[in-house]
């Protein structure tokens, strides 16, 4: 996988690319926020596309504050994003994933943990390898079809009967979660824990409005069911 690591000090961003190297990962430091975005959309690209399957992104920086530069590349691309700061307090946890960060992990930490939390968030995100898949019909592989839902990881797109059904990234990350394991029943903290990454209890209200939001645009009420007391399950469609 290749990896962006945003990191304005040089022994660090050289310490940890060494390690990353040595677990598999594909490494292109940038010192600043500008070097960053740069790297993530080369010259002629377009959103949202990206050549990486994750950042990992300081808040240091010199150029331009961490959460403003994370701001900027979520507003360009779906590639998920690990803040990685000295700053461990709940508030600044809370403001960096409102920014759009998929995790958030404080210095010190353990490189076990850190290696944990890349390949978890590609896991969830579908960027576990180089492959891009676009484009392609809705039976390729990393394919979820649940009637006529098809929802391709690879791609994060969703269509219905075929036809496109445009969803923000949370969305399409609850979903997909759901998708996955079509019957089985997440609990309202484990859906909050896998697609916000916290435990803050003002996300339930969240969580509701956007199961709210996919039943609306997907057309279909009763794809997600409400458990009441615990959670929401997938239901399958039945076969017309």
């Amino acid at each position: 996988m290749r990896l962006l690591l945003v990191e304005d000090d040089d022994h660090v961003a050289a310490a940890l690319s060494a390690i990353l190297a040595r677990h598999g990962f594909q490494v292109t430091h940038a010192r600043n926020g500008e070097e960053a975005l740069q790297a993530l959309l080369p010259a002629g690209a377009q959103p949202p596309g990206s050549p990486y399957g994750v950042i990992l992104l300081d808040l240091g920086l010199p150029d331009q504050d961490g959460y403003e530069v994370c701001g900027k590349i979520r507003k360009r691309t779906s590639t998920p994003v690990i803040m990685v700061t000295a700053r461990g307090d709940v508030r600044s946890r809370i403001h960096g994933l409102n920014m759009g960060a998929d995790d958030y992990v404080v210095k010190p930490y353990d490189t076990g943990e850190l290696l944990a939390r890349i390949h978890a968030v590609a896991r969830r995100t579908g960027t576990s390898d180089d492959t891009t898949i676009t484009g392609g019909p809705p039976g390729d592989p990393g394919t979820v079809r649940l009637g006529p839902v098809a929802v391709e990881l690879p791609t994060r797109r969703v269509t219905v009967n075929g036809t496109d059904v445009p969803l923000t990234r949370k969305e399409f990350d609850l979903l997909a979660l759901l998708a996955q394991r079509p019957g089985v029943v997440f609990r309202r903290e484990q859906i909050i824990s896998e697609v916000w990454r916290t435990s803050w209890e003002g996300t339930g209200r969240t969580l509701e409005v956007h199961v709210a939001s996919l039943r609306s645009k997907l057309g279909m009420p009763a794809l997600i069911e409400t458990v009441r007391g615990v959670g929401y399950r997938l239901v399958t469609p039945a076969a017309p």
